[in-house]
Formats: structure tokens, sequence, C-alpha cells
């Protein structure tokens, strides 16, 4: 099944809040431009799937809004890469995992009591660090790279 990007979230800085885009320029090396972890070393893009946001929800009982999970990329269904060095293409942007993405406590305060707890792995997403640069838009598709 192929799966899209269903919604992009970029966060200016640290707690915060998520600003949707429809697209985003991603630079080799140093992340999403505009977003906070842009210039780190490592976590330049984090990667959730609405099918776990859709879990988690069961989970919890209520609805996951992507943007208040503070992950960047959400794509309409999964799997999500999970091992250190898998690689994935978002349009024609190539990413290589660096971890799994560990839920904050803070989710409890944006999406209430249980937030984190239902986020934990597999659900919470991937951070990825990119490999070339491009732009990504919603609605572009997404597809992990076969022998990698």
């Amino acid at each position: 099944m192929s799966s899209r990007v269903h919604s992009i979230h970029l966060a200016p800085g640290r707690r915060l809040p998520t600003k949707s885009v429809a697209s985003v320029e991603a630079e080799a090396g140093a992340g999403l431009v505009g977003d906070r972890y842009h210039g780190s070393r490592h976590r330049h893009v984090t990667v959730q799937a609405l099918d776990d946001l859709e879990a988690a929800a069961e989970v919890l009982g209520r609805s996951v809004d992507p943007g208040l999970t503070r992950r960047n990329v959400t794509l309409t269904c999964g799997p999500i890469p999970t091992r250190p060095g898998e690689r994935m293409r978002i349009a024609d942007v190539e990413l290589e995992v660096v971890r799994i993405a560990a839920p904050c406590r803070l989710l409890d305060d944006w999406l209430g009591p249980g937030a984190m707890q239902a986020l934990r792995s597999p659900r919470g997403g991937t951070v990825f660090r990119l490999l070339t640069s491009g732009t990504i838009s919603v609605g572009d598709e997404a597809e992990p790279q076969p022998g990698t």
C-alpha cells in the first residue's frame, strides 16, 4: 500500500505550538527549514503514521491531532522504518533512520492523561537524518527504500 504525506508540522522553538504547513524545504545534513531542530547534528526530521495515531486514539478514547504530537511529517499509513541505517524516501528527499522517537512527557499536557503511554513505540514515530535536499509537500509519496 502506498503512503503519502498527510500533514507537515514545524515548531519554531521549544515548547512553542507547531504550525501546519503545505510544504517545507528539507536541507541535507541540517533539517527542515523553519523547525526548531534545523541545524542539529542528527535530529533532522521526525516521521509518524496516521494509522499509528488512530491506534493510539483507540487506547486513549479520543482523537490524536498530528500537530500536537510534535512530529514533523505524518504519513497516511505505515510501516515506517525504525532500525538505524534503514532509509526511506519522501518525494525526492532521502532520509536515514537515527532512532525510534521517544514520546515526551509533555504529551500528557498537550493531548491529555495517558497520551505519552499511548504513543510509546512503535506508535511514536521515527527520527531521521536528511541525506538529500528537496521540498516535501502534503500529498507527496513516501516509501521505504529496499536493501537498507
